[in-house]
C-alpha cells in the first residue's frame, strides 16, 4: 500500500481521525502492511506485545481458551477495526488469540516505535488520550450491562452493539455484517447456546429478529430499543 492509502486507512478509526495530514505522517512512516490467509493466527494468548493492527479488509476473530480447551469469543473484527484496543500503552502479553476468520490486509504498527515517536510529538499523546478515555467509557457501559441487566436484556443489547456496524436492509431492519453461531453470540456474553436460541425464537416471535436467504441475521433495532429501554 502507498503510503497516502495507509494515511487514509488509519485516520478512518477514532484514535487518528482528529490528527492533521502533518502529524500522520511520522505514524504512517513506521506502519507496516501483510496479507494473512484464513486459518492462520495473528498472535496467540500470552505471546509478547509487539503490534497493534488496524484491518483494512478480513474478518478476525478474537478469543480465548480455558483450563479445559472451552473456547470464549470475544470479539469478531471486520474491516476499519483495530485491535488490540490497550496495546500501544501496555508492557503486557497479548491477552487474547487472534485467528482469521476470512483472508486479511492487516496494516500494523511496531508499539516501541510508536511509543518513541510520542515522545517527540506531545501534541499528538494529547488527542490519543481524548479518544482512549471514550473508550474507557464504552468498556464501562459494557460491564454495567453484564452487572444491571438479565440474559435476555443483555443478548438484546448485544445485537444492538453488533447492528453499529450492521447495514440498514429497510426502512425498520439493519442487517448484521457477521455470520455468527448461537454459540459465538453466547460466548460474547458469557452465556450457552440453548439461552441465546431460546431468546432468539423469541424475538422472531415478536417479529423483531429475521435471518435472511445467508443466514445473517436481521434485526429491528427501533422494536429491541423499546424491549429493554
Amino acid at each position: 500500500m502507498s503510503p497516502e492509502s495507509i494515511r487514509e486507512l488509519l485516520q478512518q478509526f477514532p484514535m487518528f481521525k482528529d490528527l492533521t495530514k502533518d502529524e500522520m505522517m511520522p505514524i504512517v512512516d513506521i506502519a507496516k502492511s501483510r496479507f494473512f490467509p484464513q486459518g492462520t493466527h495473528v498472535f496467540m494468548h500470552g505471546d509478547p506485545l509487539t503490534n497493534v493492527y488496524f484491518i483494512q479488509k478480513g474478518k478476525i476473530k478474537i478469543y480465548r481458551t480455558d483450563l479445559q480447551g472451552k473456547e470464549q469469543l470475544i470479539n469478531v473484527l471486520s474491516d476499519n477495526e483495530m485491535f488490540p484496543h490497550q496495546g500501544f500503552f501496555r508492557k503486557d502479553d497479548y491477552p487474547a488469540h487472534a485467528e482469521v476468520m476470512e483472508d486479511a490486509n492487516l496494516i500494523y504498527v511496531p508499539i516501541k516505535l510508536f511509543e518513541e515517536l510520542l515522545f517527540t510529538h506531545p501534541e499528538i499523546c494529547v488527542k490519543l488520550f481524548r479518544v482512549l478515555g471514550d473508550k474507557i467509557v464504552e468498556l464501562q457501559n459494557r460491564l454495567e450491562e453484564k452487572m444491571l441487566h438479565n440474559t435476555y436484556e443483555q443478548i438484546i443489547m448485544l445485537l444492538l452493539r453488533l447492528a453499529k456496524d450492521g447495514k440498514k436492509h429497510d426502512e425498520t431492519f439493519t442487517r448484521l455484517n457477521l455470520q455468527l453461531t448461537n454459540r459465538e453470540l453466547a460466548n460474547m456474553i458469557g452465556s450457552s447456546r440453548e439461552t441465546v436460541s431460546r431468546t432468539l425464537t423469541q424475538l422472531k416471535k415478536k417479529k423483531l429478529v429475521s435471518s435472511d436467504y445467508a443466514s445473517y441475521l436481521v434485526i429491528d433495532v427501533m422494536g429491541l430499543h423499546k424491549e429493554i429501554f
